[in-house]
């Protein structure tokens, strides 16, 4: 076993408890931003959001898996590249895909039912991939983890705070106008802040081996980003939806992988390593590529920022 299979981040019983709060207050931000209606767009993008999600669920964790076998990384660092990719779309997409002149309609649409399918998909594929790489499933047998609970965690944290944001967000417009840059501003601090601290406390170990993440993560988040592109492409979507696609593919919610990390795999260093490094360099790229696209006009697809 690699010694990072053996490192673990830790939080204790109180440390815990703040991030779950963190966590349910950052998705209850993104809520304020969500309508009812941004789920019904999906029946205006059936085609785009079908082969979205086909990228999403197959074509990225195939393609994980492959960067898997060719790497060869310790089997815990595999485990939180499958984890990260089986997370729903950073809460970042919307405002990459408006910056890069994408459809940010399909954008809004598609993130919100990623977001809604999040408690039995991430669960799910994350089972389901890393039965496919026997050393992770060793591993993995060595934590109390089951599909039902990761489901009922996901739900607790990221459906009900997004309910109860959409729910604040359609009867009490005009006070959400007014609150909603300044709470998703804290959000994001906060959960930063925490985790950037229980780094902090770990440094010696993660300076040992934040290079080789960094190398993996910059190959797989590139491809994610390229799978997206690609596949919109090939399919002969507008550009609009193709730009959006490969922010929705190549964007990931860390923030929720690295809650599951913490609470079912206790701080696993390698898991940990990847899903940290990927919620930092996901945004430095998106929002290099959607600067680099804003500067390029798209002269076949009419821009949908609604």
């Amino acid at each position: 076993m690699h010694p990072v299979d053996t490192l673990r981040i830790r939080f204790d019983a109180e440390q815990l408890a703040l991030l779950n709060g963190v966590m349910a207050f950052l998705m209850f931000s993104v809520a304020l931003d969500m309508r009812l209606a941004d789920f019904w767009r999906v029946f205006r993008f059936p085609r785009a959001i079908g082969i979205g999600l086909l990228a999403q669920y197959l074509l990225f964790p195939l393609m994980t898996l492959g960067l898997i076998a060719i790497f060869q990384p310790p089997a815990s660092m595999a485990m939180g590249m499958i984890l990260v990719g089986m997370c729903p779309s950073g809460n970042m997409t919307n405002f990459l895909v408006h910056l890069a002149r994408g459809n940010t309609a399909l954008s809004v649409t598609f993130n919100s039912i990623v977001i809604l399918l999040a408690s039995i998909a991430t669960p799910l594929g994350f089972l389901l991939w890393t039965s496919a790489l026997p050393e992770a499933t060793t591993l993995r047998r060595n934590f109390d983890l089951s599909f039902l609970d990761m489901g009922t965690i996901i739900v607790q944290l990221i459906l009900l705070p997004l309910l109860v944001g959409m729910t604040l967000a359609h009867h009490c417009p005009q006070l959400v106008v007014r609150i909603r840059t300044w709470v998703q501003r804290i959000s994001f601090v906060l959960f930063f802040g925490v985790i950037l601290a229980a780094l902090w406390n770990n440094r010696d170990h993660v300076a040992a081996y934040v290079g080789y993440a960094f190398i993996l993560v910059l190959l797989h988040n590139g491809l994610g980003l390229g799978i997206g592109y690609g596949i919109g492409h090939a399919a002969r979507l507008p550009e609009a939806d193709s730009r959006a696609l490969a922010f929705e593919t190549g964007i990931h919610n860390t923030a929720l992988g690295l809650l599951l990390i913490f609470r079912f795999f206790n701080g696993l260093g390698g898991m940990a390593l990847i899903a940290a490094w990927w919620g930092i360099w996901d945004l430095v790229t998106g929002f290099a590529l959607a600067w680099w696209w804003r500067q390029r006009s798209i002269s076949t697809a009419s821009v949908l920022n609604k």
